[in-house]
């Protein structure tokens, strides 16, 4: 199934004093880029949260952002007692009068007690660790579903573009025959003007007028052209690395279209060949944000 590239997905998880959020958002990239933003207490587990993410998301800048909060403690930060410090602070002071010390008490002095100052809460064990994926799969799969539906909404907008690209071949092609042979007469009518004795010539004049027509013709172009289209609608029902495989599918379609336009000896077929070039350069677009 086709899944755009842009996506979101948040879910959180609170039972008893621990509570985890987590959110995830992915953006269009040539590559899968992971980024990462961890409580320190999942510090440990960056490898295995990336693998989890690897396992479900193919392309695309993906971000995921965890919070975890327990004891009153937010992500990893430790909370402290009010009174402790104002007792550390006294104490500190204390030892400064009996010891007689000048020096003026830092902050580094009161960090000295770290272990007595701050609740640190920041170790998680096993159970809380698992609960913590559930949430990131959860999200995980919110992200998927955004992707997935704007991936229909992509599909249907490209297989509209491309219908209409067809349609536009379709008319070139009798346009196209229609075009050349009138190309030719005109240059004929043309060459009898200019030439008095037209009879010693006609051979000659035959086989230069045939190679004319036959370099404005398209014939080819739109054949490889519509080869294309049915690459590209075959390539929409595929599952693997679709986007890569579109973007190629696209360049070769403008390249045929391209070289349409400059054999063109028609207004009509100028216009269409012009109509196929905008609509590949917004094919183009979409097919950017394709996993």
């Amino acid at each position: 199934m086709i899944e755009s590239m842009t996506g979101y997905g948040s879910s959180s998880l609170l039972l008893n004093r621990f509570t985890i959020e987590a959110e995830i958002k992915s953006i269009n990239s040539r590559f899968l880029d992971i980024s990462l933003r961890l409580p320190r207490s999942l510090n440990d587990k960056e490898i295995e949260i990336r693998n989890i993410i690897k396992q479900n998301i193919n392309r695309g800048k993906v971000t995921l952002n965890i919070y975890l909060k327990k004891d009153g403690v937010e992500n990893g930060i430790p909370s402290y007692d009010e009174k402790t410090l104002k007792g550390i602070a006294d104490l500190l002071r204390k030892i400064k009068s009996d010891s007689g010390l000048k020096e003026e008490i830092q902050l580094s002095d009161i960090l000295s007690f770290y272990n007595v100052l701050f609740n640190d809460s920041s170790e998680y064990s096993d159970e809380e660790y698992e609960m913590t994926k559930t949430v990131v799969l959860d999200s995980l799969k919110k992200l998927k579903t955004m992707r997935v539906e704007e991936g229909e909404q992509l599909i249907a907008d490209l297989h509209n573009r491309v219908n209409k690209i067809e349609n536009l071949v379709d008319e070139i092609v009798l346009i196209g025959r229609a075009s050349v042979e009138s190309y030719f007469l005109k240059l004929k009518e043309r060459a009898k003007e200019l030439i008095e004795n037209l009879a010693d010539y006609n051979d000659r004049l035959a086989m230069e007028l045939a190679l004319l027509s036959e370099k404005y013709d398209i014939t080819e172009e739109t054949v490889r052209l519509k080869s294309h289209i049915n690459q590209f609608r075959q390539t929409l029902n595929s599952d693997f690395e679709v986007g890569k495989k579109l973007n190629f599918v696209v360049q070769e379609m403008n390249r045929e279209a391209n070289t349409i336009n400059n054999k063109s000896v028609s207004l009509e077929v100028s216009n269409r060949g012009l109509i196929i070039k905008e609509e590949l350069e917004k094919i183009r677009e979409q097919v950017q944000n394709i996993e």
